[in-house]
């Protein structure tokens, strides 16, 4: 299955005349404006010229194509949006049919919606890095078992080596950018943090439902760096992050998802609150830790995420696993 992430992990700044002409629009916007008065209407992809497409999913109703847009490399993610189900009713009565196949009891037709029910939602890459087209390419995975001395000796090496790039989470922190899509904010310097959609989710309908809450504190690369001191903040994402949802959104702390990822996309302590039931890039076994979880292994042991071995996936293109496979761990 494709990974649909569309997370802005380890990409450094884009030039400032591209992401001026491609800033994201707001399509629910009255006057037809999106983010700083730019028309929405406006098609940013009429220059862009097709590469190769990296990896596409029928069952996901996703395709990963690269190019060049503005003279820069470029990845394009188009997405079949969910059918909500407000919009049934003019489907059924709006929407004009083709008959395929008619057998007895079964027909199947091709129907063509109308044009505002038929879209679909585009994330733009751009300049996107060697990194970018080789995360959307399809690659086979390999499970990696990392100790606590592998951490220390192959992971945190390659992390501060590589100096992953987590600017753009500043810029939400420091409201420089993305202020106005901020669901709830804890402002407490050591407790606090940011509760924003992702840009998976359309913020249509519930049954896709995703959040991400950002800490303020800065020192959190991930789930290794945790213990017992950090509790508090963790208890407090967890109880304020559910109780904004639930205020905003009316869905129960019964019907989310709430986990951290390892190994994280982005070196910046963060946790993913989806809607139970939606099976989320990321969400599985080998990468997922329920939040709850992590505060009750650190409740019976103040250093377990410092001193477990910890399995998760690596993709065969991941700089992290050949630094594994030379250090003789696969």
């Amino acid at each position: 299955m494709a990974d649909i992430s569309t997370k802005r992990e380890n990409n450094p700044e884009a030039s400032d005349d591209f992401s001026q002409r491609t800033k994201k629009t707001k399509t629910d916007h009255e006057d037809g404006q999106g983010e700083n008065g730019e028309e929405s209407g406006k098609n940013v992809l009429s220059g862009f010229q097709t590469t190769t497409v990296l990896s596409d999913s029928a069952r996901e109703k996703t395709i990963f194509v690269h190019g060049k847009l503005a003279e820069q490399n470029a990845v394009v993610i188009l997405e079949k949006t969910p059918i909500s189900e407000d919009t049934l009713s003019e489907i059924f009565t709006a929407s004009t049919l083709t008959l395929d196949i008619r057998n007895d009891i079964y027909s199947t037709y091709r129907l063509q919606a109308p044009p505002h029910l038929n879209e679909m939602k585009v994330t733009v890459v751009c300049p996107a890095t060697e990194k970018h087209v080789k995360k959307y390419q399809r690659q086979e995975s390999f499970l990696v078992e990392e100790t606590a001395d592998d951490y220390q000796s192959i992971t945190l090496p390659f992390i501060q080596k590589q100096s992953f790039s987590v600017q753009w989470v500043y810029n939400i922190l420091e409201k420089k950018a993305e202020s106005e899509r901020i669901v709830f904010e804890d402002p407490d310097p050591k407790l606090g943090f940011v509760l924003l959609p992702d840009f998976k989710w359309d913020q249509k309908q519930l049954d896709n439902l995703y959040l991400i809450a950002i800490t303020h504190r800065r020192n959190i690369k991930s789930l290794r760096d945790l213990t017992s001191e950090h509790l508090p903040l963790l208890q407090n994402i967890l109880q304020k992050g559910k109780e904004a949802i639930l205020q905003r959104y009316g869905l129960p702390a019964s019907k989310l998802r709430v986990y951290l990822h390892y190994q994280p996309s982005y070196y910046h302590l963060h946790v993913h609150f989806t809607k139970l039931g939606y099976e989320a890039p990321g969400c599985g076994v080998e990468r997922a830790h329920l939040l709850t979880d992590v505060i009750q292994n650190l409740h019976s042991d103040p250093d377990y995420y410092k001193t477990r071995t910890m399995s998760f996936s690596l993709r065969a293109d991941d700089g992290l696993l050949s630094q594994f496979k030379e250090a003789g761990k696969l």
